[in-house]
């Protein structure tokens, strides 16, 4: 005998099967819609930059060149004003990155402990950044009269704790077991060693996940070299890029030794390539820990 209900539980779990099937196809199609409105101007720029000046000019879109050519980036690695701005911005964003890094962590594991005296007071003055900051001007007079002008100091400083990241920080080391730190401290860590020895080593995908985030927060910076380095041996990456494919191309061009003119629209495509694709390579390594690092440490306290 059937049991009752039975009919209808059939006909809404079929009809559930259909739901979910009708649901996949369509996130499928968009989220291959969302892939390549990302992904093709992104292989149109690196096809552009192999390209010569005349096939650019005659073919508004293609993801392949007929004919490769290598002459811009041979010009481009050929100049010194580009090598130095490429290695200023890597030195300046390793340099920050480890920096961010030190004064977020060191900050986080502190604050997360609830016995601290003065806690409350300092994890509001934090959120309130996040709502209120200073702004341009007076963050300026303060980088001006500390005399971090025309300093690479100037690019890592101003911005050396992200008040969100700091919240997510130090909500994920009051997630850690208390049973380990209590264990290390019975077998004599201070607090120092429990921090470098227990905690830190816990850390892996968080310390990933927001080297990740400083990196390219860093890497991308634009505003802080345009405000605050004026001399063109300074450049960074992102400022020169800035140069080639503005207006004021000949202006950066004038820096540049070269024995030829370059094809115009493939030097800009050339700069945008070599200024994206570091990030681009150093992502797929950090990937695994990116999504566990964010949501680990999102608990609400």
């Amino acid at each position: 005998m059937k049991q009752p209900g039975t009919k209808h539980k059939k006909l809404t779990t079929e009809y559930s099967t259909v739901g979910s099937r009708v649901f996949d196809v369509i996130n499928v199609a968009v989220l291959v819609g969302l892939a390549l409105v990302t992904v093709l101007p992104l292989l149109y720029v690196l096809a552009g930059s192999f390209a010569s000046e005349a096939e650019i000019s005659a073919r508004p879109f293609f993801l392949w060149p007929e004919k490769f050519v290598t002459d811009t980036y041979t010009f481009i690695f050929s100049t010194p004003t580009f090598v130095r701005a490429l290695l200023t911005t890597i030195v300046v964003t390793a340099v920050g990155t480890v920096v961010q890094l030190v004064l977020t962590f060191t900050m986080a594991y502190p604050l997360a402990k609830r016995y601290l005296p003065g806690r409350t007071l300092v994890l509001n003055l934090v959120i309130f950044t996040l709502v209120f900051s200073g702004g341009m001007i007076p963050t300026y007079l303060v980088v001006r009269d500390l005399g971090l002008l025309d300093s690479y100091w100037a690019l890592i400083l101003p911005l050396a704790i992200n008040p969100f990241y700091l919240i997510i920080v130090k909500s994920f080391f009051q997630e850690l077991p208390q049973a380990l730190e209590e264990a290390a401290r019975i077998d004599g860590c201070n607090e120092m060693g429990v921090f470098f020895k227990i905690v830190l080593p816990l850390s892996k995908p968080i310390i990933a996940t927001f080297s990740l985030f400083y990196a390219v927060s860093i890497w991308n910076d634009y505003m802080s070299p345009l405000l605050y380095i004026s001399d063109p041996s300074k450049w960074t990456l992102q400022i020169l890029v800035r140069q080639l494919t503005s207006a004021d191309q000949a202006d950066a061009l004038a820096n540049m030794d070269r024995t030829f003119v370059p094809p115009e629209q493939g030097l800009k495509f050339a700069v945008v390539v070599i200024a994206t694709l570091p990030i681009l390579f150093f992502y797929p390594f950090l990937q695994k820990h990116f999504t566990k690092g964010v949501l680990i440490g999102g608990v609400k306290e």
